[in-house]
């Protein structure tokens, strides 16, 4: 039997299935760390730039959107699950122009509850949950932030 995966060692997975999609990999996207139950990820305007001069929306979108498949993967891996995480639905809200690094944070609602989506994910091989993924303004304000629905489904 081998030994558990560390921390870092599941982080560094993450990064090597993102550096795996094309899209992803031009937007230089690489995954920041994991701490207090939120997942970050980076990527540098330059990559990510639009006409005038800030973050490209499609870009920040993306961000969110990967920072959270890669909070919900991380969790089912810490748990010893194997599964396909996909986004069901979300909303992105623009808030304000973003003239620095895209830095995507990721954590469950307040509402969520990890122990029952992992139960959940146990016992039906299948399991969803909610997550908000925010990008830092100005004044501890989001720039933009993502509200969306994920779902994991067990791989055969």
């Amino acid at each position: 039997m081998s030994e558990p995966l560390s921390l870092p060692d599941h982080l560094g997975a993450l990064q090597q299935v993102l550096d795996r999609m094309p899209p992803v990999a031009a937007m230089q996207i690489r995954v920041a760390g994991y701490q207090d139950q939120q997942l970050a990820l980076t990527a540098p305007l330059a990559a990510n730039v639009n006409d005038k001069g800030n973050a490209f929306g499609g870009s920040l979108a993306s961000a969110l959107t990967l920072a959270g498949w890669a909070l919900v993967t991380l969790r089912l891996r810490l748990a010893g699950f194997d599964a396909d995480v996909y986004v069901a639905d979300s909303h992105v809200r623009y808030l304000a122009p973003v003239y620095g690094d895209l830095s995507a944070q990721a954590q469950a609602v307040d509402e969520a509850d990890w122990d029952t989506f992992l139960a959940t994910f146990a016992q039906r091989g299948k399991a969803r949950i909610e997550v908000l993924a925010r990008q830092p303004g100005d004044a501890g304000k989001p720039a933009a932030e993502l509200s969306g629905r994920y779902v994991a489904f067990a791989r055969r």
